[in-house]
């Protein structure tokens, strides 16, 4: 399982402070971004290979309200491996564990110039069947 650190920013709320509903997709894509990061894997090398991650699939439960200032933490850990896609299970937490959105999030491998499944690098693949 990989865990990441968020801060609720002024710009993630509604008038009320209240986090909008769709950065809490905005939060999860960042942990799976630096969770690639953390595996020493550069999106920017893998797009000048042809090879992109898209959202596929997204399926969110908002749980508790997350308001402004708040510090919690996206876990993420990989549920399903297939050869060009994969199934992230993510919970937005507090330190006390509490879950304000959980969401299962299927990504896609393409070649992003024909838009058309690719094989997840074996690397990558290898790599997140040891961190599942």
């Amino acid at each position: 399982m990989f865990r990441w650190p968020i801060s609720v920013y002024y710009e993630d709320t509604d008038a009320g402070g209240v986090v909008y509903h769709s950065n809490y997709l905005n939060f999860f894509e960042r942990a799976r971004t630096e969770w690639l990061r953390a595996l020493g894997v550069s999106q920017t090398a893998l797009l000048a290979e042809d090879i992109a991650f898209v959202v596929k699939r997204a399926e969110l439960n908002f749980c508790k309200a997350a308001r402004f200032e708040q510090n919690l933490i996206v876990e993420t850990k990989v549920i399903e491996l297939k050869k060009a896609s994969m199934v992230f299970e993510q919970r937005l937490i507090d330190e006390d564990g509490v879950v304000y959105c959980e969401a299962e999030i299927l990504v896609a491998c393409i070649a992003l110039s024909r838009m058309r499944p690719k094989a997840i690098p074996q690397n990558i693949a290898q790599e997140f069947k040891g961190g599942s």
